[in-house]
């Protein structure tokens, strides 16, 4: 055989493994996840209020990331490209927990949320609204929790440094009051018994000024007795960040006038009964979301505004610790525009502060 042949023959199993290699890339699965800009979605086509008021000339968005595991490929993409943060894989689903599980804890803080957000809303309306709660189950544990050891999957927890707890939300909410490192005093069923447990905090893993439990906890089987109907179709959108949303246009619904002043509002945050808004994880691609879609400002939690600030070219960012200053800021652009928003401010006749 010529010498050139045998060189073209030598070359051919080189080339196959090259292809191999390069499409085995796309089947190596990594443990790490991308997070990427989601869609800002209309609020109004996703929530229906009974009687609701329909001649709002503005909108209100929730904005969603999206999240992908990624292949080795996909890896070297995430870590190039500026508008994608990667990942580990146990620090998105709590290790020992399996992906249909999370994505069913992720379900339940969505039900969640939409419930209280409907409580708020309401309530700020004037109606008294009950709710009814099994408890706040624990579900996991992150990686280095504080709490292993000393709670275990399954504790109810009933009360935070003596005050009574129903709700995720407000168990959260509670701990975020302390600094990280400060004991936190806490009141579980467990069993048929009653312990009285004490947890030192840790720093928050998405926002280390933060105290947490490092528990991953969602609400057991509660529900709010409302006085009217409210429908809230999200499909596949899961979590607790657009709690704030949801309230913003419930109450935008349940008003005569335009709570949004005809702008374009996007925005993101937990929210619990108290009316604190809480901080949420994604934000720079949630920002990056809301600017795509033409939102004029962007609502976000004061935790997660130094973030927001890194990804924001043209919306303005609106920093908030509570609904009222979300309220507050509304009415500064009705004010601004001549107009009036109608929620009444803090004292207001129409809408009250939740009880």
């Amino acid at each position: 055989m010529p010498e050139s042949n045998r060189k073209k023959n030598r070359r051919i199993p080189v080339v196959l493994i090259i292809v191999a290699l390069l499409l085995a890339g796309f089947f190596i699965r990594t443990d790490y996840i991308l997070v990427q800009p989601g869609e800002a979605q209309d609020l109004r086509e996703m929530v229906a209020v009974e009687g609701a008021d329909q001649a709002d000339r503005g909108k209100f968005f929730l904005v969603t990331v999206a999240q992908q595991q990624a292949n080795l490929w996909l890896l070297l993409y995430g870590y190039l490209h500026p508008d994608i943060e990667v990942q580990r894989y146990s620090r998105v689903i709590p290790s020992g927990m399996q992906e249909q599980e999370y994505r069913q804890l992720l379900e339940q803080w969505m039900r969640e949320s939409k419930s209280t957000a409907q409580v708020i809303a309401l309530r700020r309306a004037g109606y008294d609204v009950e709710i009814i709660s099994e408890g706040v189950v624990v579900a996991d544990f992150l990686e280095r929790s504080p709490s292993k050891g000393i709670l275990k999957k399954g504790d109810l927890i009933t009360a935070v440094d003596g005050n009574k707890t129903a709700l995720a939300g407000e168990v959260v909410s509670a701990v975020q009051q302390r600094q990280a490192g400060d004991p936190v005093e806490l009141t579980v069923q467990r069993d048929s018994g009653e312990l009285n447990l004490t947890v030192t905090t840790a720093p928050h893993p998405d926002d280390p000024k933060l105290a947490a439990l490092g528990v991953y906890i969602s609400t057991l089987e509660w529900e709010p007795v409302l006085p009217l109907r409210i429908e809230m179709e999200t499909g596949n959108i899961a979590g607790p960040s657009a709690g704030l949303m949801f309230v913003l246009e419930i109450l935008n619904q349940l008003q005569p006038g335009d709570l949004s002043g005809g702008h374009l509002i996007a925005g993101t945050g937990t929210i619990d009964v108290s009316e604190n808004v809480g901080p949420i994880g994604g934000v720079y691609q949630k920002v990056i979301a809301a600017e795509r879609a033409g939102a004029t400002y962007f609502l976000v939690p004061e935790e997660n505004y130094e973030e927001a600030k890194t990804a924001a070219k043209k919306v303005r960012l609106v920093p908030l610790k509570t609904l009222q200053e979300a309220l507050d800021f509304l009415d500064s652009l009705a004010a601004a525009s001549g107009g009036s928003s109608h929620h009444g401010g803090e004292n207001g006749a129409l809408f009250r502060p939740a009880a």
